[in-house]
């Protein structure tokens, strides 16, 4: 097979430079190797000699603008002169001048010298008439080598004489010290400019170092941490700058994690050694059963697997419920509840005769889900008809404008006021309900509290009125009314 080959010239984007994503890639790999510290002082050292290079073009600009008005003044002030000479008709010859880098010539309407300096052209004026402009008083810059003077010069014109005999006086003054002195200025900045860029690059590459040591401080700590698995602080530089804030930042978001993780671990020992007792339970009966053999009686044995299964499948289900709200964001349902008939529906539910309901007069509308609520109220029951002595009271009134309370009475023996916010926790028990048999596994009332906050609500505890016992009473956010 014959190929022909292709001149690259045919095709324009060949054997050009990459450019797109393949030009990204090739300035990340040409920048990595430098680190943040070279990145820095590279992108400073540039700024900086970017800005010392525009300063430099800008003073030469300045500096020579300058020096030209003053050339033009100088020259100005003895072009009048000259005139003030011709206007008293006193024009001497040769025209009084000082120094030997300034020509002066004084001429007529038809272009002829009159009057000249002891240097100037006698027969050609040093510019034709229409050149200038006598009245701007602004100078031009010519060719020195027609009025004998080397380099550039600038000449200015005045007018002259009077209405019958118009003259125009032109002044000229050599550029070349101006030229001197910007060459000089134009030396010293480009022999500066390289030591002065390396200085700077020495002092930034201090300065980043200097800014970024809290940084590696930072990492350092955190590499220590990690390897002390998770234990310790950040050291916290003592500048109040960003670099501080984000110490502490971290600081408090280790604090979080650390204290996630310990109620992660808490939670889960607690929860293996929940599940272990009714598994323990269950093995057991079962064992027994299996020796006696014969002699079991396996409606009691049934009765008592049913048992320990019924409420090992309650364990699991408020472990699932915890752990899903655990993960799920805290939102606001927007569905309407009915207190009042959620309340009536709760006490028909429980078997408890014990368990009474003070409706109210009229409907009071929340805002929630009602399955959530649901849940609320036959906690709190349950909780309430465990420890009563004879009865347990649920009512439900508003509380001001934007919210309604439910309240879950019992005339049990109540709850410490050092205790009451610690019932909240995960798996807490108090020492009057340590029997598993006849309390729960500590968290009915911690499911409470993260449903109502989903709510958008608070749960308080204080005594019952009149004592002895515990009031609950949870506050949620009344439906808005038009």
């Amino acid at each position: 097979m014959i190929t022909a080959h292709q001149d690259p010239a045919d095709h324009p984007g060949q054997g050009t430079q990459p450019t797109g994503p393949t030009a990204r890639s090739a300035q990340r790999r040409l920048w990595s190797p430098l680190g943040l510290r070279g990145r820095l002082m590279v992108i400073g050292v540039l700024g900086v000699s970017t800005g010392l290079a525009i300063g430099g073009l800008v003073l030469l600009a300045v500096l020579t603008w300058t020096l030209h008005r003053n050339v033009d003044t100088e020259a100005l002030r003895t072009a009048d002169a000259v005139a003030l000479l011709a206007a008293e008709d006193a024009l001497p010859d040769p025209l009084p001048v000082a120094g030997g880098q300034v020509r002066a010539q004084v001429i007529d309407t038809q272009g002829r010298v009159r009057a000249a300096s002891i240097d100037a052209d006698r027969l050609v004026p040093m510019v034709r008439p229409e050149q200038v402009d006598r009245t701007a008083r602004a100078g031009i810059t010519v060719a020195g080598e027609r009025m004998g003077l080397t380099g550039p010069v600038r000449v200015v014109a005045v007018p002259a004489g009077t209405d019958a005999d118009p003259l125009t006086v032109l002044v000229a003054r050599s550029l070349v010290d101006v030229r001197h002195s910007t060459n000089t200025v134009q030396t010293i900045l480009l022999a500066s400019f390289l030591p002065l860029v390396g200085l700077l690059a020495v002092v930034a590459w201090r300065a980043v170092g200097a800014t970024l040591r809290p940084v590696e401080a930072l990492r350092r700590g955190a590499e220590e941490i990690t390897g002390r698995d998770g234990s310790g602080r950040l050291p916290v530089p003592a500048s109040r700058d960003e670099i501080h804030r984000l110490a502490v930042t971290l600081n408090d978001m280790l604090d979080r994690l650390r204290a996630s993780r310990d109620r992660e671990r808490a939670f889960v020992a607690d929860a293996a050694h929940e599940l272990r007792s009714p598994l323990t339970n269950l093995r057991t009966e079962l064992e027994v059963a299996q020796r006696l053999a014969d002699r079991t009686d396996w409606s009691a044995v049934s009765a008592d697997l049913l048992a320990d299964t019924e409420r090992l499948g309650r364990l699991v289900d408020d472990l699932l419920l915890l752990a899903r709200l655990d993960e799920d964001p805290p939102t606001r349902a927007a569905g309407p509840v009915d207190l009042g008939a959620l309340l009536a529906e709760v006490v028909d539910r429980h078997p408890a005769r014990t368990v009474h309901v003070e409706a109210p007069t009229s409907p009071l509308w929340v805002v929630g889900d009602v399955d959530e609520l649901r849940r609320v109220l036959v906690n709190l029951v349950d909780n309430a008809v465990r420890h009563a002595q004879s009865r347990v009271v649920l009512g439900a009134e508003p509380d001001g404008p934007a919210y309604h309370r439910v309240t879950v009475t019992d005339d049990g023996p109540g709850i410490l006021a050092a205790d009451r916010e610690r019932v909240f926790g995960r798996f807490t028990r108090l020492d009057a309900a340590r029997d598993r048999d006849a309390g729960g596994a500590g968290l009915g009332l911690a499911i409470v509290r993260e449903l109502v906050r989903r709510a958008g609500g608070r749960v308080d505890l204080d005594d019952a009125d009149p004592p002895p016992g515990l009031r609950v009473r949870v506050t949620l956010p009344a439906l808005p009314t038009e």
